[in-house]
């Protein structure tokens, strides 16, 4: 109380110290709640106090998006909430509270879908998770468990699976379906995923523009040049279009892709010979853009 006071008074909302103590003492105004709060010009002594009593804050609207580690995660939504931002990486890595929603720490992330939401500023961290798996349960409609199940993959594969295709396709979101297609193929086929991105992630170096042979050898579960299947959890966080894209893959008979330079898109094959021109190509555009690493 005494706190707020001091506050209301330096930032000059209100006029008169005594005028203001006199109206709270009457209002009863002994533990205002904490809180973000919008104050208005012109309102009164008892409007705030109403305000301060009931706790009615200004709700804050956070959006994650480009989220890649646990530490992204809780790096974005600890600018906005009281809940700090260590307490929320580490509860991302405690097993038993992953457990807790149906993840392993690996998979956890799998249950953050990128969007805008509403919270309060004084939203503790267990609050945010909460909120977020009712938002998890909320996009897991029985259409979408039906679909998953339909190709083979539970709800946190699904997941993995779109945060590599939203990697490698992060602008043309048509394309994605192409993408995803593509990877089930390999996937039904028992071939490695060989997913560039997959080994920028696990090498840690967001800036790599080209993946390099000696990048390939890279020992991490997350290298699916090394690996087989899926990798233990999500690259990033898939946007909803990406999770969508996977459940309504394109149906294509595609087992090879590579990038065009310059276009933002790919070319598909099931071609060896021809995804091996392809790649060709691809090499010589980034030679020529002086694009080394």
């Amino acid at each position: 109380y005494d706190q707020l006071v001091d506050d209301l008074e330096s930032k000059k909302i209100i006029d008169s110290r005594k005028d203001f103590e006199w109206t709270a003492k009457l209002k009863k105004l002994k533990n205002p709640k904490a809180g973000r709060y919008r104050i208005r010009e012109g309102m009164t002594y008892r409007e705030l106090i109403n305000m301060f009593t009931a706790g009615l804050q200004e709700p804050i609207m956070i959006t994650f998006n480009t989220v890649r580690t646990k530490q992204d995660l809780a790096r974005q939504v600890g600018r906005y909430l009281e809940a700090d931002s260590l307490e929320i990486v580490t509860l991302l890595e405690d097993e038993s509270f992953c457990a807790k929603y149906g993840f392993s720490s690996e998979t956890f992330l799998a249950m953050f879908i990128p969007d805008s939401y509403e919270f309060y500023w004084n939203t503790s961290a267990d609050g945010f998770f909460v909120r977020m798996a009712n938002e998890y349960k909320t996009f897991w409609t029985d259409e979408r468990k039906k679909k998953a199940a339909a190709i083979g993959l539970t709800q946190s594969e699904v997941s993995i699976l779109a945060s590599i295709v939203e990697s490698e396709q992060r602008g043309d979101v048509a394309e994605r379906k192409i993408v995803a297609g593509l990877y089930i193929n390999r996937l039904n086929k028992r071939m490695k995923l060989e997913s560039d991105p997959t080994v920028i992630y696990a090498i840690g170096d967001f800036t790599i523009n080209r993946v390099l042979s000696d990048d390939l050898k890279f020992e991490s579960p997350y290298n699916t040049y090394l690996n087989s299947g899926l990798p233990p959890g999500p690259i990033l966080l898939p946007e909803k279009a990406s999770l969508d894209a996977v459940l309504n893959h394109d149906k294509n008979d595609y087992i090879f892709m590579c990038a065009e330079y310059g276009t933002g898109k790919h070319k598909f094959t099931s071609d060896y010979n021809q995804h091996l021109k392809n790649a060709r190509e691809f090499r010589a555009a980034l030679d020529k853009a002086g694009i080394k690493k």
